[in-house]
C-alpha cells in the first residue's frame, strides 16, 4: 500500500460472490479489507467473511513474519468481517480482541462462544502499539449500533469500518471510485445520513493521509473529493443536477409518456436518466435517485394499487429517507387511475419532497394532448 511503513494489506477478494448481502449485485465481486500495523506490539484490524478465512490467515501469518498478533482490532461485526475471529483466536490464543461493549457481545449472540481476552474500549480511548497509537470513535448506524472507527496517528491513518467502502474486488478495482461507493452508500449506509453526518464532525479536526474502508480500495489521493461526496450524500443533497424517470407498466404506454417526458427535458438541456424497474438493478435505481436533484416517477395502476415494482421501489426510498427533491408524476389507468394519488401520498411521507401540480394521466393509452402536458411537466420540473 502507498505510503505506509508499517501498515500491511492482509484482506482478500471474493471474485465468485453474486449477491452481497444476499440482495445486491456484485458483478465485480467484493474485497474483505484488514490490516496488520507492525509495532512493538502488532494489532490486526478486522477479520473477513467466512468464505475466505483460510487466505485471510494464510495473509496475516505472512504479515507477521513469525511474530505473534498482541491485538485484533473488530471494528464491525457484521459477518464479513466477523467471522474469521474464531479462527483466529483458536490459531493465536494469547491475542486479545478489542472492541466496543456492544460488539464484543455481538460476537457471542453470533458465534456462540466468548472470546478468552477482551478489551473493552470507547469514544476517546486510546490503545498504544509503540510508535503507532491508535483513538477510538464511536459511529453508532454508520451502519450498525456497534461500529468504533479508529485513527492511527503515526501515519495519519483512519481505519473507517463500512464508511468510505463500496461494491467490487480490488482485483477488478477501476478509477471510477464513485460509481460503485454511491450504489454501496445509499443502499447500505444510505437511511443513517444524521449518523454520518456526526461522524463527520468528529473526524474533522484529524490531520488524516489515508482511508482504510473494510471493503474497496485505501484512499490517500485526493481526500476531499471523498469527504465531500460523504457530506453530500450523508446530508442528503444532491450530487447532481438531472432527472431521473423510472417507470413501470403493463402495455407499453406508460413507458411512452415517461420516454416523451425524457425528450423534452432533454430538448432543454437537461441531464436524463430512464429507468425500467422491472428490468433494473432495484440498487442502482435507488442511487440514481439520489444522486439527481429531480425525479419523474410513472407507474399504470394494478389491481387499485400501484404496479408493483413501482411500489416497492418508493418504499425503498422512503425506507433509505429519501428528501429534498423535486418530483413528477405520471399514472395510468384504463378505467379507474389511482396509481398517481396513491404514488403521491408515499412521496407526501418522504421529507421536502415537492410534487409537481400537473400530474399526466393516461387512459390505456397516452392522452392526445401528451406533448402540451410533458411541456408544462417540464417546466415545473425546470422552474421555468
Amino acid at each position: 500500500m502507498k505510503n505506509f511503513k508499517n501498515i500491511a494489506y492482509v484482506g482478500v477478494d471474493d471474485t465468485s460472490l453474486d449477491l452481497f448481502e444476499g440482495q445486491y449485485v456484485v458483478p465485480d465481486g467484493m474485497s474483505y479489507n484488514s490490516y496488520v500495523i507492525l509495532d512493538d506490539k502488532i494489532a490486526v484490524m478486522d477479520a473477513v467473511d467466512k468464505a475466505k478465512i483460510a487466505q485471510w490467515l494464510e495473509n496475516v501469518e505472512n504479515a507477521l513474519g513469525g511474530r505473534t498478533p498482541d491485538y485484533l482490532v473488530i471494528s464491525h461485526m457484521e459477518p464479513d468481517h466477523s467471522a474469521g475471529i474464531a479462527a483466529f483466536a483458536a490459531k493465536y490464543p494469547s491475542v486479545t480482541a478489542v472492541g466496543s461493549a456492544k460488539a464484543l457481545e455481538m460476537f457471542k449472540n453470533f458465534y456462540g462462544v466468548d472470546l478468552p481476552s477482551k478489551l473493552v474500549v470507547k469514544e476517546g480511548d486510546k490503545l498504544s502499539l509503540g510508535e503507532h497509537e491508535l483513538t477510538f470513535y464511536a459511529a453508532p448506524m454508520v451502519h450498525w449500533p456497534e461500529v468504533m472507527v479508529s485513527y492511527e496517528s503515526a501515519e495519519k491513518v483512519l481505519f473507517a469500518a463500512d464508511a468510505f467502502g463500496k461494491f467490487g474486488a480490488l482485483c477488478n478495482e477501476t478509477d471510477d471510485w464513485a460509481c460503485e461507493a454511491r450504489r454501496y452508500y445509499f443502499n447500505i449506509v444510505g437511511k443513517y445520513g444524521v449518523q454520518v453526518q456526526a461522524l463527520l464532525k468528529k473526524l474533522a479536526p484529524l490531520d488524516i493521509a489515508a482511508i482504510c474502508p473494510l471493503h474497496g480500495p485505501v484512499l490517500d489521493e485526493d481526500l476531499g473529493k471523498y469527504l465531500s461526496l460523504y457530506d453530500t450524500w450523508s446530508s442528503y443533497r444532491a450530487e447532481s443536477e438531472g432527472t431521473f424517470v423510472a417507470f413501470g407498466g403493463v402495455y407499453g404506454n406508460t413507458r411512452q409518456a415517461a420516454l416523451a417526458l425524457a425528450e423534452e427535458l432533454e430538448s432543454r438541456g437537461e441531464k436524463v436518466v430512464v429507468t425500467d424497474l422491472a428490468r433494473c438493478d432495484l440498487a442502482e435505481a435507488v442511487e440514481d435517485a439520489f444522486r439527481y436533484d429531480k425525479a419523474v416517477f410513472a407507474a399504470t395502476t394494478l389491481d387499485g394499487g400501484i404496479f408493483p415494482v413501482m411500489d416497492d421501489f418508493l418504499r425503498h426510498l422512503k425506507a433509505k429517507n429519501y428528501q429534498k427533491r423535486r418530483v413528477g408524476i405520471i399514472e395510468n389507468g384504463s378505467w379507474a387511475p389511482m396509481s398517481g394519488k396513491l404514488m403521491r401520498g408515499l412521496l407526501e411521507e418522504m421529507k421536502e419532497i415537492e410534487i409537481m401540480p400537473t400530474m399526466i394521466t393516461c387512459r390505456s393509452s397516452v392522452p392526445e394532448n401528451l406533448s402540451e402536458l410533458c411541456a408544462r411537466l417540464a417546466d415545473e420540473l425546470l422552474g421555468k
